[in-house]
């Protein structure tokens, strides 16, 4: 890849697989229908970052927003990463 090819957009990541990392971490974390869940795949270019990472988002009412981060593409990440992402 050259220097260019880490600026080039990623396909969106599958809505299938979101709603899937969201509904898993819903039910470990125990959040209810008034916490906002998003869940989102990133790339970071950043020499430091893991390079593609998933990371959800927990908005609860009254409550500062928390992001954890699996340092792994959203169609690969586990119960186990959101299970340990949650606890970290």
């Amino acid at each position: 890849m050259g220097l260019l090819g880490a600026f080039r957009r990623r396909p969106p990541a599958d809505a299938a697989a979101r709603a899937r990392v969201a509904e898993t971490a819903r039910r470990l974390g125990g959040f209810g229908p008034d916490v906002t869940l998003t869940v989102n795949e990133i790339v970071c270019a950043d020499p430091a970052c893991p390079g593609t990472e998933t990371v959800i988002l927990i908005m609860s009412p009254g409550a500062r927003s928390r992001a954890c981060k699996v340092a792994k593409p959203l169609d690969a990440v586990t119960e186990e990463d959101v299970a340990a992402a949650l606890e970290g």
